[in-house]
């Protein structure tokens, strides 16, 4: 669901950018009228749906200010945006992920919205998801759509197996997790008690973490980060290693896959539990076949409970738009709750603002709606959301010092070793 982010310019990106951007560098005004480009990052069906009838809706009630929509893509959404930026081409209004603002807010490509956004949106969504946007004390972006990791379980396996199933208020702990997929599993008949799609390691193992009390990055007083590996980051790298290389109740063929690749193995009995962002519900639901029987968990609970990291969808106005306030002001139309409502069940996501989260069709039972929103209020910004040259760090140091751990080929201490003393020397680059 999420996107991935290249963070190499090419040829293609660059094409796409002038592509998406009309190659036109102005938010141009005919006859007084004002133009907004904006940007949307929406892809499935009813997303996109959403998204465009509201815009249609604002267009219709607002003659003077009409707003555009540009469909772009998670694929190549950063050098795209980038590309942009340098062109002096960027879309009044941005579609993007919180965990790719830094380097555009500390680049000056991205306008402080703490002064034009009102007070209604600003006190609707919590602190907690502020800091997702907050660069140097400045909102960058305004965090709308959240998606927690939960565990996607073969409900029939788990009742015939008799293991206690968790809810939110009773989750399993890490290790009764692992007590429990070892209880599930049977490596020589080829069934598994969870299949780990790792193919992305690092977001998934550093949000999870915080539940531990895993933080990874660590501030100084001199405004500095750098990386420690303590004993509240080891529980869940740990608890996948164990159960790929130990007790062998974890697949792991899985760890190499996305998401959607687990799936059909799912679907084939072959895995009792998969952790998944929550928005894979529209897959199973559009994809499980007839009779299946599937249910939503919430993913394990450590010394600070059911608390895990997200990288909410923002929206963003770009630093060089000519109409600021006008652009705010569609922002504040599109986020209101009733709209925020539609456009998480579009995504099949959870919006972020409090009155939306309130909605009797979020608390639903229905596709498990409602185990997913009782977990809105222990989602917290990601560890490494402010961290500059974490893109590095995460692509150069940490995806392959995890994906060997996970498969086996290197063990704790070397992970260590690497993820800090290799990571603190990325770190320090971006930090002179």
């Amino acid at each position: 669901m999420m996107r991935t982010a290249p963070r190499m310019l090419t040829a293609a990106a660059t094409a796409l950018a002038l592509l998406l951007t009309g190659c036109g560098g102005d938010s141009g005004d005919d006859d007084g009228k004002i133009t907004l480009r904006f940007q949307s990052l929406a892809w499935q069906k009813e997303s996109v749906d959403a998204n465009k009838a509201l815009v249609a809706q604002w267009n219709a009630t607002h003659p003077d200010v009409r707003v555009e929509y540009v469909q772009g893509s998670w694929d190549s959404v950063h050098d795209q945006l980038l590309t942009s930026f340098e062109g002096g081409e960027a879309p009044d209004i941005i579609h993007d992920a919180s965990d790719d603002l830094a380097d555009f807010a500390y680049g000056g490509y991205l306008a402080d919205l703490g002064e034009l956004l009102p007070d209604r949106l600003k006190s609707d969504i919590p602190w907690r998801s502020w800091r997702t946007t907050t660069f140097g004390g400045k909102v960058y972006g305004v965090p709308f759509l959240q998606e927690p990791r939960v565990l996607v379980a073969n409900a029939r396996w788990l009742k015939k197996s008799g293991v206690r199933v968790p809810t939110p208020d009773k989750p399993w702990s890490w290790a009764e997790f692992r007590d429990v997929t070892r209880e599930l599993g049977d490596a020589d008949e080829g069934k598994y008690g969870v299949a780990w799609p790792l193919k992305e390691p690092v977001s998934a193992t550093l949000n999870l973490s915080l539940s531990t009390g895993g933080k990874m990055f660590h501030r100084g007083a001199d405004g500095k980060v750098e990386v420690r590996f303590d004993q509240g980051d080891e529980t869940v790298p740990r608890t996948v290693h164990d159960q790929v290389n130990s007790d062998k109740s974890a697949s792991a063929t899985t760890l190499g896959m996305g998401g959607s690749d687990t799936l059909p193995g799912f679907f084939g009995g072959k895995y009792a539990m998969v952790p998944l962002g929550f928005s894979y519900r529209q897959q199973l639901a559009q994809q499980a076949p007839e009779g299946f029987d599937w249910q939503v968990l919430p993913a394990p609970a450590g010394p600070e409970g059911l608390t895990q990291g997200v990288s909410p969808q923002t929206l963003s106005v770009a630093e060089d738009s000519p109409h600021k306030k006008e652009a705010a002001a569609f922002l504040d139309f599109f986020l209101q709750p009733r709209n925020m409502v539609r456009l998480a069940r579009g995504d099949w996501m959870l919006p972020t603002g409090k009155e939306a989260l309130k909605d009797r069709a979020l608390h639903t039972t229905e596709h498990d709606w409602a185990v997913g929103t009782a977990l809105a209020a222990h989602l917290r910004s990601a560890p490494a959301q402010s961290v500059r040259g974490y893109p590095e760090w995460k692509d150069k140091v940490a995806t392959p010092a995890l994906q060997e751990y996970y498969s086996g080929a290197i063990d704790l201490p070397e992970l260590r070793e690497r993820l800090v003393e290799d990571g603190n020397l990325v770190l320090a680059r971006y930090q002179r």
